[in-house]
């Protein structure tokens, strides 16, 4: 590189991450906890190419992510393409394409890395990894119970209480109705959710200034509807609605399908869910029941993930409805939550044994004992450095190796070796075979 050239920087691009073995250790066991719950409720993974179509998303998701919030351009055949902002409308894509061959219910997850062009800030970066899971072909609120328990159980695994986090529940046929109460249109009634999406984010002044502008005519309404109801229940009278005018069987299907997940969530032992009547998510695809699941800590009060029911979603495609409910969860907020209730794990390397050498050991001895070691399931490692054996074990000890063998002429003669636990300071002598019991006594 000469002189003139611009200075590379070490730095991941803004809002991206580098996954160092210390971090990557911890994205394979928050993961694994995810997988472990998910197929325990007979789930299966699936995965796609994290390039689409833009049209995918332009079709359904909503015009501002696809304007403002995904990485799209041009390829070189002259094809407008996207950076997946969410799974969703790939896995639709997907069910679409063989909709004759699955074998329904479907029951899918997935945990692929998500782009969106945003502001990085606590909890959102411009990618993270998402963990996505669907559960297709059941129309019943059996659904949309199991998707909550998936969530609600995925959280319990990463060792969270129940006081730890808040489930909140709503449903879109209920805000719909109020919406058509008000004779609101369909294309408004999609900006104003979106922007109630954005109520606990943005300033209270902001929020009202821009709901007067969607709507000036109803947004005194539409704010005591999202509004804490007074005690007792009733709401001032330039608030109130005649509840005759809602739609009667949008409203009853919404009132018993919230009164159904919370009688039988209960029921489950789900004790920390609630109904959140301003809840909205912000997607246009949700048709039904939503939840999203809410840090409890007065640190980190905040929205973690969320879902809901979106039966329509192959509409795209010119296909039949399919019933579909279903979550993402993302890593980066999940990870804030383990900061902040100290639930991080201590993780150790997959590494478990160091074999540190002495001048003049033989290779073929050194390989033939660390053979023996990982044909018996121990994962070992050569320091062929030819560093000082403290250096060797120091280095070791630094990449949270639990174990080193020290090889020298002794342990050529004899075949004989001396294990040392390096956080215990514990050792212990015998061949490879009563050594690698030792390890695996250790580790049950």
């Amino acid at each position: 590189m000469s002189k003139d050239s611009p200075k590379l920087s070490r730095e991941p691009y803004k809002g991206t991450r580098d996954f160092y073995p210390e971090e990557m250790a911890f994205q394979k066991w928050l993961f694994e906890k995810m997988r472990r719950v998910c197929e325990s409720y007979g789930y299966v993974e699936y995965g796609a190419s994290p390039l689409e179509p833009a049209e995918l998303y332009t079709a359904k998701t909503g015009e501002e992510i696809v304007n403002e919030q995904t990485y799209t351009f041009e390829d070189r055949g002259g094809r407008k393409v996207t950076l997946r902002p969410e799974m969703t409308p790939t896995v639709a894509r997907m069910i679409a394409a063989r909709r004759r061959e699955l074998p329904f219910p479907l029951r899918w997850y997935s945990i692929p890395n998500i782009f969106r062009y945003e502001q990085p800030q606590r909890g959102r970066l411009r990618e993270h990894y998402q963990l996505n899971v669907d559960l297709f072909g059941i129309k019943g609120i059996e659904a949309d119970i199991e998707i909550i328990s998936i969530a609600y159980n995925i959280m319990k695994a990463f060792g969270a209480k129940d006081e730890d986090f808040e489930i909140r529940i709503n449903n879109r046929k209920y805000l719909q109705s109020f919406f058509k109460k008000l004779h609101i249109g369909a294309e408004t009634s999609k900006n104003i959710t979106r922007l109630i999406d954005k109520k606990d984010k943005i300033d209270k002044k902001e929020f009202e200034k821009r709901l007067s502008e969607i709507v000036p005519e109803h947004a005194k309404k539409i704010l005591g509807y999202l509004a804490p109801k007074p005690e007792g229940g009733i709401l001032p009278d330039d608030y109130k609605i005649d509840p005759s005018d809602i739609p009667s069987n949008e409203q009853v299907e919404a009132v018993a399908d919230i009164s159904n997940l919370l009688n039988t969530s209960d029921q489950k032992g789900i004790r920390n869910i609630v109904h959140d009547l301003a809840l909205t998510r912000g997607f246009d695809y949700y048709t039904g029941t939503i939840f999203e699941v809410f840090d409890t800590s007065g640190e980190n009060k905040r929205s973690l993930f969320g879902g809901g029911r979106y039966d329509e979603l192959l509409d795209i495609f010119d296909e039949e409805k399919i019933p579909a409910v279903g979550f993402g969860m993302g890593d980066v907020t999940v990870r804030n939550f383990l900061e902040t209730h100290k639930l991080l794990p201590k993780l150790e390397s997959t590494t478990k044994v160091s074999l540190c050498l002495m001048q003049g050991v033989s290779p073929e001895f050194v390989n033939e004992s660390a053979k023996l070691l990982r044909e018996s399931g121990i994962n070992t490692s050569i320091d062929w450095s030819g560093r000082k054996i403290g250096d060797q074990i120091k280095s070791a000890d630094k990449s949270k190796i639990p174990y080193i063998m020290v090889i020298g002429e002794n342990e050529m003669k004899t075949n004989t070796f001396t294990l040392k636990n390096l956080a215990a300071g514990e050792e212990n002598k015998g061949n490879v075979s009563e050594l690698v019991e030792l390890i695996k006594k250790a580790r049950s």
